[in-house]
């Protein structure tokens, strides 16, 4: 049998918590979901403190004039070109990058008045085409605007990439991401041969790490920014009252699809929740024990409430994945749902999405449709990223820090 033309791919992304890059290098073959995927290996680079800093302020709604805008994506762009070039040092040469991006801004389309009718709107630094100038690497990026120009959220873009990778024959599941913001995909069982793929739902349920990290952060002033193995929240106690008090907002009742950001569930949201919690005159382990809860019940509710029934089995993801009293806490809500990770089913959590994007990439050379609008609510299907040819340039030059 002949053997299927591959291609070596990079997939970077650096989420909402902005803790990092990571990136993956994998070899990827076949058409469609139909697809063969090899990782060769991963890394996270860290963003420099003040370049942290910088694109977490600007995601919280710090001004920023135009030219200092400019000037962050141009130096989150080499962030991520470097990256990409580690990877390329330890793992050889590579065919393609896909890159996701920093998002420090995402509107979804339900934003507004209800007799305003817009696109959503979703911002990525890290420009792509100078990714491609300092790898000399084709490069795909802006992933989320076609699916934004059918009339989708531009969220979440995972899902396609789970229904190829982590279908299963028999058994439902749910793919539930938690990074700083939290997403979900319902995969149901896809049994061989694989044909017509079924219908895939998905959306954000909400915060993930976001508020957790942010509080670890103020608690500490700045020393920790987030709450390793879920430590801290295991020596405290979630408060019920609370807790149901922060799940009226209309975001959890809300039908999906939908998407969210760290615009809702950020430091406003934040500083509101501890307002509510000085009235119980909480230390700061009750306080994280809450906002645990939060992202527990967030999703355990999300499940209960817009899904058709509830899945065999959770595989989780994300840096939320390893948060110890976060997982337990989501099994005591979902008692009978079989919660792992998706490691158990041959994905290592913690490069899972940065190989969404490189399979998105493909997809992309493919001219292969990466979005589901069952998922994003756009009107059709859509080829999604930009893709940048490297032009030759003996001036411009990575940088190493």
């Amino acid at each position: 049998m002949m053997k299927k033309p591959s291609l070596r791919v990079i997939g970077l992304i650096s989420g909402t918590s902005v803790d990092g890059i990571d990136g993956v290098v994998a070899t990827i073959a076949g058409t469609g979901y139909d697809l063969q995927v090899d990782v060769i290996g991963g890394d996270t680079l860290a963003y420099p403190a003040a370049l942290r800093d910088q694109a977490l302020a600007v995601g919280a709604g710090a001004p920023l004039a135009i030219a200092d805008l400019a000037t962050l994506d141009d130096a989150i762009a080499r962030q991520f070109a470097q990256a990409a070039q580690t990877l390329i040092d330890q793992y050889g040469p590579v065919d393609l990058i896909g890159s996701h991006g920093q998002t420090v801004f995402h509107r979804p389309r339900t934003a507004g008045s209800p007799s305003e009718t817009h696109l959503a709107y979703s911002l990525q630094l890290g420009r792509g085409d100078l990714i491609a100038a300092l790898t000399q690497c084709p490069t795909v990026s802006n992933f989320r605007q076609a699916d934004i120009a059918a009339g989708g959220e531009g969220a979440p873009l995972v899902p396609p990439v789970d229904l190829a990778l982590l279908s299963h024959p028999t058994r439902t599941r749910c793919i539930q991401n938690i990074g700083g913001i939290g997403n979900v995909a319902l995969l149901p069982p896809w049994p061989a041969p694989r044909q017509t793929p079924p219908k895939v739902i998905g959306w954000d349920t909400g915060p993930g790490n976001s508020l957790i990290d942010l509080a670890v952060a103020q608690f500490t002033h700045g020393q920790q920014t987030y709450d390793r193995d879920g430590a801290w929240a295991a020596q405290g106690t979630p408060h019920p009252a609370l807790v149901a008090h922060w799940l009226a907002h209309p975001y959890f009742a809300q039908l999906p699809p939908k998407s969210t950001g760290r615009e809702l569930f950020g430091q406003d949201f934040l500083n509101q929740c501890l307002q509510d919690a000085a009235a119980y005159d909480l230390p700061p382990a009750d306080v994280l024990a809450c906002l645990t809860e939060l992202t527990a019940c967030s999703i355990a509710h999300s499940y209960q409430t817009f899904l058709p029934q509830l899945p065999d089995e959770v595989l989780l993801c994300g840096g939320g994945s390893h948060n110890q009293s976060l997982v337990s806490r989501l099994q005591a809500h979902l008692p009978t749902v079989t919660i792992q990770t998706t490691s158990a089913a041959g994905v290592a959590a913690d490069l899972k999405e940065a190989l969404a994007f490189a399979v998105l990439a493909y997809w992309r050379q493919q001219a292969f449709p990466g979005n589901l609008p069952s998922v994003t609510g756009a009107r059709q299907e859509a080829v999604l990223g930009e893709l940048w040819q490297p032009t030759p340039s003996a001036s411009i030059g990575i940088g190493r820090r």
